[in-house]
This record gives structure tokens, C-alpha cells and sequence, in this order.
């Protein structure tokens, strides 16, 4: 089936058509992240650390429409209740450009640009979301811990998907003692248990590699451990296709088994394959989101959706600072979307499911 008749038919469902357009939206934000944020990735002002989100202005106090505009806020110590607060203030109004120069950087790391959506004016400390501990704009990096929660999953999927195919197909065609033994070493492989391997690799890594660096190492270990699971759906794919009559016409014809798996019988599981990596992506977002929240993952000063949302863990914070729940709410927009996405794809790919 092409891709413009899968297009057409996911257009036709209302909520389909809405979830592939918040995740086209998602992923045209991280592409673009710079062009959207307002701060770069390693901005931290420790003077503003818990800073409330900017208060936007078009109508000023004579009730006159204005070009957007914001205030500044102090920082106050209550010396009574020992704890900090920001009060507006509202002797000076910054104004707020759209589609101006800011800081400089690389549109996909290629082309020198300091174009931007959002410039506040300088001397202006514009948050629109807020900002965490560090004093981190939370707007901005929404936008770069994107980048990572978002696409890393992909790079499991790329190496656990060919293994799984290729082993389940090799395994599947063979038969015999062949695919007992290899479904044996699946077996043991999907028995090893995850979530303590993951400890374990989190305290073996060596300690000079960014935290990028080691979670993208430990995603592909898990890859070549996942793919056993998927390996088993294709070996028994394949064992019900070799019985066609045109894989036995072909085998007749004295074709090769490398030829007749990788040409005649894994292109059959093409339907399944695109409905699996479709509804595995949100495991894997969920999964690196888990992993750094817990501290295993991604970790400061980069940003991820998953550590951002940890200081969202003390009930102080979700009480007084509720913008820092927004990662935990992209983090369930993006799961959501991409489950209700997979479920429209595999009525597409498999109509018989239906029935």
C-alpha cells in the first residue's frame, strides 16, 4: 500500500488525523528547536531559580491595545515565613518581538541563523512557562528535551527491528532443530530482566561520557535484547507463509534460502512490522522518560522531558509550581497520540483484525 493511500485513509478518521497532526507539530518543534526557544539549551540563572511563568500584556491599564509586552520580577525575601517570592514590577513594561534577531545558532546544524519566534527586550527576563531550580526557562527546553525523548526511541527500533525480522525468518524457514534451538536462545534472552540490567549498566559506564553518550549506549544494549519478543511473531509469520504455493514454486525453481527469506517471505510481515514500530515508539518514550526520572537516563544539564518533569515528584512543587508538570503533560500527549496513530495504522494494514 502507498504512503498516500495510508494518508487518505487516516484522514478520514477525525481522531487519527489529529493525533498525526500534534505529533507532525512535536517533531517540526524539536527539528526547529532554536528557531522556537527563547534561551539556548545551557541558559541557568541561579538568581531566578522557581521564577512563575511571564504574564503576556496587549491592553494596557487605559485599556489601549499595545504591542505584547511584559514586567520583570523582583525577588523578595520573607524574612517572617523564611521563604522567597516574586513580586511584578510594573515601573517598566518590555516589549515583546516576534520573528527577530537573538542568539545565534545552526537551523539542523548546518545553516548559521539568529532567527527567532519569541525576543523579549533586552534587559528582559521573559519565561513563559516558568523556570525549575537552576533557573532554566522550562519553555525553552521543552523544546530541547524533545529533541532527546522524542527521537531517541528510534534508535532502539532501528537495530531491534532488523535482528528480530531477520533471526524470526532465518528460524521460521529452517524449522526443524534449527528453530528450536534458536527460539531456545530467544527464550533465554527475553527472560534477562530490564530494569536491573539497567542499574547495572548505569553503574558500569565509564565516568567521562556525557550523559547522551551513555543513554544512547544503553538504549542500543536494550535494542539487541528487545528484538527476541518481536523475533518470535515473525518466526510464526513466517512458518504459516512457507506453506504457500509460491514459496514452494520458487523453492522448486531452486532459489537460494537467503533469497527466498529475504525477498519472498520477510517482505510478507511488511504489514506487521509498520504496525509494531508504530505502537512501540511510545514504549520507548515512556521508557527513557522512566529511566530519567529515576536518574538512570539523561541528566543535568541537558535536557529531557523525563528529568525535567523529576522535580514535579515533591508535592510542594506540584502545589505552588504546577508548570512543572508540563513535560509530564507532553509526555502523555505524545503516547496517546502515538497509540490512537498505531491503532488506525494496523486497521489499515490488517481489515481482517475488524471482522
Amino acid at each position: 500500500m502507498k504512503i498516500g493511500e495510508v494518508y487518505k485513509k487516516i484522514k478520514k478518521d477525525k481522531v487519527a488525523f489529529c493525533a498525526f497532526i500534534v505529533l507532525f507539530l512535536m517533531y517540526f518543534a524539536i527539528t526547529f528547536a532554536d528557531f522556537f526557544a527563547v534561551y539556548p539549551n545551557n541558559f541557568s540563572d541561579r538568581n531566578r531559580a522557581y521564577m512563575p511563568p511571564s504574564n503576556i500584556y496587549v491592553i494596557d491599564k487605559d485599556n489601549k491595545i499595545q504591542k505584547p509586552y511584559t514586567y520583570n520580577y523582583n525577588k523578595v525575601f520573607d524574612k517572617k515565613n523564611l521563604t522567597i517570592r516574586y513580586n511584578q514590577d510594573r515601573n517598566k513594561k518590555y516589549k515583546i518581538k516576534f520573528f527577530a534577531k537573538g542568539y545565534e545558532y545552526k537551523i539542523l546544524g548546518l545553516f548559521k541563523s539568529n532567527l527567532h519566534l519569541i525576543v523579549p527586550e533586552d534587559n528582559c527576563a521573559l519565561f513563559l512557562l516558568g523556570t525549575d531550580i537552576n533557573g532554566c526557562d522550562i519553555y525553552s527546553r521543552l523544546f530541547f528535551g524533545g529533541q532527546i525523548s522524542l527521537t531517541i526511541g528510534f534508535l532502539a527500533l532501528l537495530i531491534s527491528f532488523p535482528i528480530g525480522a531477520l533471526y524470526g525468518g532465518i528460524s521460521g524457514y529452517m524449522g526443524g532443530v534449527t528453530d528450536k534451538i534458536m527460539m531456545r536462545i530467544a527464550e533465554a534472552i527475553m527472560s534477562i530482566p530490564t530494569f536491573y540490567l539497567l542499574i547495572i549498566l548505569a553503574s558500569i559506564l565509564p565516568s567521562n561520557m556525557t550523559s547522551k553518550q551513555s543513554f544512547a549506549l544503553i538504549t542500543a544494549i536494550l535494542a539487541f535484547i528487545g528484538w527476541a519478543g518481536f523475533s518470535r511473531v515473525i518466526r510464526g509469520m513466517v512458518l504459516s507463509i512457507k506453506t504457500h504455493d509460491y514459496i514452494k514454486a520458487i523453492e522448486t525453481i531452486g532459489a537460494s534460502r537467503k533469497r527466498i527469506i529475504l525477498k519472498h517471505i520477510l517482505p510478507q510481515t511488511s504489514s506487521y512490522v509498520i504496525i509494531a514500530l508504530t505502537l512501540s515508539v511510545p514504549s520507548y518514550i515512556l521508557a527513557e522518560s522512566g529511566l530519567s526520572f529515576l536518574g538512570l537516563g539523561i541528566q543535568l544539564p541537558e535536557a529531557s522531558w523525563g528529568n525535567m518533569l523529576r522535580e514535579a515528584q515533591e508535592f510542594a512543587n506540584i502545589i505552588y509550581r504546577p508548570w512543572l508538570l508540563t513535560p509530564g503533560f507532553l509526555i502523555f500527549i505524545a503516547v496517546l497520540s502515538f497509540n490512537v496513530l498505531g491503532d488506525k495504522i494496523r486497521d489499515i494494514f490488517d481489515p481482517k483484525a475488524l471482522k
